[in-house]
Order: structure tokens, then C-alpha cells, then sequence
């Protein structure tokens, strides 16, 4: 007997058709007295659909970020009904629950939620009644009862920090891909497919853009030590486990994978004075806007004036808040512009394994260089090299540098 979580995605429940071969395969592949527990997200592009209305309505719908959420969590509640309502035209017992039925407790920011406490008694109750649980990714409720969602990717955390709170044996991340790659496999055709990866370095690509998972997913799964299981919808293969550490010959690889992002967009105050607490009024502007900064790089502008640029970078749905947050610093510390450049993407190479390598930096460079490709903003960690670039030299960036360290063979 095991309890697992297992986790659908939208592409996943995309029509009722899937839905249908969705259900039929947990039945034939549960094992007697398996307890199992779904979390699915949105049909197809209904949250797509549903944020199309609300621009419809309003400009900047995310202004009304309360709104926002009251509306889209009503794209997972179509799908976790209409699969429970498929287990059961099948002869197996279900049962459907919203995210904050299911125990899933959030702070109060709205569009942006994170998870700050899970009860999941509801759902152990139906298990032990016999019941598939079918819970809805991707929300929760904040403390006065109104709901929340989690973000881009949301559903991922949801379905690990359920299994976290259930002590699941493990968790499997279904999508339309059958594992993680060393690169994105719509860009790169030869990326090649993990066994395994460890959760510090999924954490980082998945930080960095990988959209195979989301980070704060990777995170619960290194937080509650529950293997993760990267596999694809459409067939019964083996696909990635991400845990703690390897078990295989993979560890020898210096790097893992080459990340990419495309929903970044680069900002420049240019010419603030060069003092004390310039770097603070702004970001601490942008964070009490729960906008998350990314490369963040200060240069010298004029020395004889004093003054320095202040360039970083924001996702792409963050622009519109970022810009009238910015402009209003800009004009209290008097600078003499802000620019806005959105044609821009992030590459990055991350691995363990560069600890402790020297020349990995040079290589990625140099596949640039050779690539024709310039690069505006450089930044790092201990285990990953990123480079922002001209949004329209991303797939040539990608590739060269893939073909740097993961020659064809």
C-alpha cells in the first residue's frame, strides 16, 4: 500500500477526452489499497482565457489583485469536478475539494500567495473512506477566508506541499514532457533527458526558467524530503526523480542543464546619485510591491558628478506595477531617466559541479561570442552562470551553449 500524490496540468486536462483517459489510467495503474490523491490545475488555456475577460474589463486587471484571484480560481474548480465526476462514471469512488477545503492555508498577498500552513484533514478522511481525492492546484485561502493563488506554477507547489503534509511515499508531476532535459526539448533537439537530479540543482534551474517545474515546488520537496517524480502524461515511462542526492553515474556531469527565461524585462535608472541608501529606496519600494528583482547591476555614470546607473530585471507580468513604482522613486532622487527594454531574455548554465572547475564561465562566453551574441548583464551563483541577451537571439544562445558542454555524441 502507498499513498502518492500525483499532479495533472492543465495540457494534461485540456478537453474532457483527456480527462476521461486521465481517470482510466490512475484506475488501471492503482494497486489495491493505493491511496491516491490528485491535484490538477486548469483545463487547457482557461486561465488564459479567464485573465483575456478580465482585460476586457480593466486595462491592468492585476491592480485588482483580489478580484483577480476570485476569478481565477474558478478555472480549477471546472477541472477537479469534472475528473472526479469521470473516476466515478468509471465505478471508482472520488470526491472533489477546492484548495482551501483541502487545508491549504496562504498568506494575504493576493496573485502572489504562498503556502503558511496545510491541514489536510478533510482530505485523509475521504482517503480513508475509499475515496481518489481530487484537489484543485494552484490556491488556497489567507486568514479572513478569502482565496489566493500561488503564482505561475502554483499547482506544482501545491501537490508537494500536500504530499509533505500527508507523508506521502512520493510525488509525480505529470506533464506534456517526459522528464527534465538539459535543455528546453522544443529548442534544443538534442537536450538530453535526466535520471535524476538533485533538488538544489532543480531549485536553481527552475529559478533561472526552467518550466518544468516551479521553485518553490522544488523547494517543499527538499523541505519535506519527498522524492519527486518528473514524468510525462502520454506514456508509462520513467522520467526524471528529483531528490537529495544521486544514486547514479550523473553526478559526474559539471554542469546540469542550460535554463532559459523569456519573460523578463530589463529597467535602468540612470544617472542617481552615488550614495548611501539610493540601492534601498528603490528596491524597497519594488519589495513592499511584492515585486521580485532579479539581476540587479550598478555602474559608475559620471565620477566628477557622482552619479551611477542602477539596471536589474523583473518577469515581464511585473512591468506595468515596476514602472510606476520606479518612476516615482526616479523623480524623488532626481534621475535623469528610467529605460524600459523588454526584447531581452536570460540564459543561464547551472551545476553543481562548477564548484571548483575553473574555465566554465569562458566557455559559456566563448560559445556566445561565437555565436554572435553580446551580453548586457552578467550575474552568478555558486552553481549557476546567467546572461541577459536581445530576446531574439535566445534560441541561438540557448543552443550554442548546449552545444559547449553537451557536445552531440
Amino acid at each position: 500500500m502507498a499513498l502518492i500524490v500525483k499532479k495533472f496540468g492543465g495540457s494534461s486536462v485540456g478537453s474532457t477526452e483527456k480527462i476521461m483517459a486521465v481517470a482510466k489510467r490512475i484506475i488501471d495503474e492503482k494497486k489495491p489499497n493505493d491511496k491516491i490523491v490528485m491535484v490538477v490545475s486548469a483545463m487547457g488555456d482557461t486561465t488564459d482565457d479567464l485573465i483575456s475577460l478580465a482585460k476586457g474589463v480593466s486595462k491592468n486587471p492585476y491592480q485588482y489583485a483580489r478580484e483577480m484571484d476570485m476569478l481565477l480560481t474558478t478555472g480549477e474548480q471546472v477541472s477537479i469536478a469534472l475528473l472526479a465526476m469521470a473516476f466515478k462514471s468509471l465505478g471508482q469512488k472520488a470526491v472533489s475539494l477546492t484548495g482551501p477545503l483541502a487545508g491549504m492555508k496562504t498568506n494575504d498577498v493576493y496573485t502572489k500567495g504562498k503556502i503558511v500552513d496545510i491541514q489536510p484533514r478533510r482530505v485523509q478522511e475521504e482517503l480513508d473512506k475509499g475515496n481518489i481525492v481530487v484537489v484543485a492546484g494552484f490556491q488556497g485561502s489567507c486568514e479572513n477566508g478569502d482565496p489566493v493563488t500561488l503564482g505561475r506554477g502554483g499547482s506544482d507547489t501545491s501537490a508537494v506541499a500536500l504530499a509533505g503534509a500527508l507523508k506521502a511515499d512520493s510525488c509525480e508531476i505529470f506533464t506534456d514532457v517526459d522528464g527534465v532535459y538539459s535543455a528546453d526539448p522544443r529548442i534544443v533537439k538534442d537536450a538530453r533527458k535526466m535520471k535524476e537530479i538533485t533538488y538544489y540543482e532543480m531549485l536553481e534551474m527552475a529559478r533561472l526558467g526552467a518550466g518544468v517545474m516551479q521553485p518553490r515546488s522544488v523547494e517543499m520537496g527538499k523541505y519535506f524530503n519527498i522524492p519527486i517524480h518528473v514524468r510525462s502524461t502520454f506514456t508509462t515511462n520513467p522520467g526524471t526523480m528529483i531528490r537529495e542526492e544521486y544514486t547514479m553515474e550523473e553526478k559526474d556531469f559539471v554542469i546540469r542543464g542550460v535554463a532559459h527565461d523569456d519573460k523578463v524585462a530589463k529597467v535602468a535608472v540612470l544617472g542617481v546619485p552615488n550614495n548611501p541608501g539610493i540601492a534601498y529606496s528603490i528596491f524597497s519600494a519594488l519589495a513592499e510591491a511584492n515585486v521580485d528583482v532579479d539581476m540587479i547591476v550598478q555602474s559608475i555614470r559620471n565620477i566628477e558628478k557622482n552619479v551611477t546607473d542602477m539596471v536589474f530585471t523583473v518577469a515581464s507580468d511585473d512591468l506595468p506595477q515596476t514602472k510606476k513604482i520606479v518612476d516615482q522613486v526616479a523623480d524623488k532622487l532626481n534621475a535623469i531617466a528610467v529605460l524600459i527594454e523588454e526584447d531581452v531574455a536570460k540564459v543561464s548554465i547551472v551545476g553543481a559541479g562548477m564548484l571548483g572547475n575553473p574555465g566554465i564561465a569562458s566557455r559559456m562566453f566563448g560559445a556566445l561570442s561565437r555565436a554572435g551574441i553580446n551580453m548586457d548583464v552578467i550575474s552568478t551563483s555558486e552553481i549557476s552562470i546567467s546572461c541577459l541577451i536581445k530576446g531574439a537571439q535566445l534560441k541561438a544562445a540557448v543552443n550554442a551553449i548546449h552545444g559547449e558542454f553537451f557536445p552531440p555524441k
